[in-house]
């Protein structure tokens, strides 16, 4: 299923922006990243990563010159819960909390303002998430997962 929501976008005044205009996707850009160098996603093969774009809302972060600078997509029913997975910023784009602004920044969605549970999985970026209002879940026990291995 293609999320029909109309897209928005959202600027910084260093001229970074974040957009869920699919139109805007460097598709090539985000197979190289999650493919090369995402621990979580290592060898998605392309049919797959299209099937996941498809079935979600992608966001691009921009660099003032309009390049790709980073990406992520949001896993959601656009009612009540969202899951924000595929994080990253480029490496010529780290340090300026670009990671930090995208997770906060795509809450205030317009079309996502009855999402009341907002969850994500990281290994290493805890403090990055914790500045933009994620905390660990408060009852883990409520949890469970099918482990799979990647494709």
């Amino acid at each position: 299923m293609i999320h029909t929501i109309p897209p928005a976008s959202w600027a910084r005044a260093d001229g970074y922006t974040l957009s869920t205009d699919r139109s805007r996707i460097d598709i090539d850009a985000v197979e190289r990243f999650l493919k090369d160098e995402a621990y979580w996603s290592a060898g998605l093969p392309r049919p797959v990563l299209e099937r996941a774009l498809a079935g979600s809302m992608p966001m691009g972060l921009y660099a003032p010159d309009g390049s790709m600078a980073g990406f992520a997509r949001l896993v959601t029913d656009c009612a009540v819960f969202a899951y924000l997975r595929d994080v990253f910023v480029l490496p010529a784009h780290r340090g300026r909390g670009l990671a930090q602004w995208l997770a906060l920044t795509i809450r205030s969605h317009p079309e996502l303002a009855t999402v009341t549970s907002w969850m994500l999985a990281t290994r290493d970026a805890h403090g990055v998430y914790a500045k933009a209002g994620y905390a660990a879940a408060p009852h883990p026990e409520y949890y469970m997962t099918v482990p799979k291995p990647a494709p």
